[in-house]
């Protein structure tokens, strides 16, 4: 029965130690009922190790794993009312497509007319209708990926934990699995839990996501709150493609030397010099670095004439590759909204339930 009155997931002061090595070093986060929620970092940033104490497979060298109030701490995986889908899917390839999702009913004991009904309704559910009596090696990457997730559902765990499903899947067919995935746990409900290092995928798919640095947790938000609302440079310069400045660079735009950001989005690209204002706008000036072409849209690096450098971002609605490489060594002029500039650890400092203070 699931308890509504305690979080799905509740991680209080993790560490995981290896030797001298330290992991994951104090991690508090609350996960709640029927949310996707993601945990986002570099390689080696700790998010795959917390995941794993989450499911049983490692034990913490501190700290407390709660699922629904209880605490799972030292309980084996099985005991535990979590599944795990992992990167590689880890089908057997003698059964067939229906065997492999109902394995955990049998497992349960689950009589055999049963568990075939419950494994072929759990295949309906990840769009496979049919595919029951093929084996895995018929099946493409993104449908044994969805097997997979079928023989995890199909025995109703309160959680689920994904690690990196789509790392192995192309681009397009793990942009397509990701509308797909995010459709599923709508539908389902269950609480999802999904590790990954690809920013842009935490950002389409997540409800919530948690921030990875160096065995901590940096900010815990939504998408938004990530992306427009940064609390530490890390954070800002990790979620999406962000321009630092600091010291006198920042103190010339921005009023101190604190650390500043703008996305480079938001960044206004004129050959206009002498173009007047408009209320509430930062401009600068500067001289075009590097061009970069990626069909629909351009990144160009801009010099400025204050100091530092910044990137604009800018949608290549009326112009081709020749057009702007043209740019390449000209001054221009950058413009954007003062509301678009963000104070690192001032205004964009904001608490964050689950952030773990450095």
């Amino acid at each position: 029965m699931v308890d509504d009155a305690h979080p799905a997931v509740e991680l209080r002061g993790l560490r995981k130690r290896f030797g001298e090595v330290v992991a994951v070093d104090g991690v508090d986060l609350e996960i709640v009922d029927g949310e996707f929620f993601s945990m986002l970092g570099p390689s080696g940033s700790g998010k795959t190790t917390v995941l794993r104490m989450v499911g049983g497979f490692e034990l913490p060298t501190e700290g407390t794993v709660l699922l629904g109030g209880k605490d799972v701490t030292r309980l084996a995986p099985f005991e535990r009312d979590v599944c795990t889908v992992f990167q590689d899917y880890a089908l057997f390839p003698s059964m067939n497509v229906r065997d492999n999702v109902a394995y955990g009913l049998r497992v349960r004991g689950t009589g055999r007319v049963e568990r075939a009904r419950q494994a072929d309704e759990a295949l309906a559910g990840v769009r496979l209708a049919g595919f029951g009596d093929r084996k895995p090696a018929e099946l493409s990457g993104g449908q044994r990926q969805r097997v997979a997730l079928a023989r995890a559902l199909v025995v109703r765990p309160r959680v689920l934990l994904l690690d990196e499903p789509l790392g192995a899947l192309d681009l397009k067919l793990r942009e397509q699995m990701q509308m797909e995935l995010k459709a599923i746990q709508r539908d389902v409900g269950i609480t999802f839990v999904f590790v990954t290092h690809d920013q842009e995928e935490a950002l389409t798919m997540s409800d919530r996501v948690a921030v990875f640095d160096a065995g901590r947790v940096e900010q815990v938000g939504t998408p938004a709150d990530l992306y427009e609302r940064p609390a530490t440079a890390f954070v800002a310069g990790f979620v999406g493609t962000s321009n630092l400045l600091e010291g006198d660079a920042a103190a010339r735009l921005f009023g101190d030397n604190g650390t500043h950001s703008v996305r480079p989005e938001k960044i206004q690209v004129s050959r206009d010099l002498s173009a007047s204002g408009e209320p509430g706008e930062q401009a600068v000036t500067g001289t075009v670095a590097e061009v970069v072409y990626a069909g629909a849209s351009t990144r160009f690096i801009v010099d400025l004439d204050t100091g530092g450098r910044l990137m604009a971002l800018q949608q290549n609605r009326h112009s081709d590759s020749s057009d702007v490489a043209e740019l390449r060594g000209s001054k221009v002029r950058l413009s954007w909204r003062r509301s678009h500039g963000i104070s690192i650890g001032t205004t964009a400092e904001q608490p964050t339930p689950g952030r773990t203070p450095r």
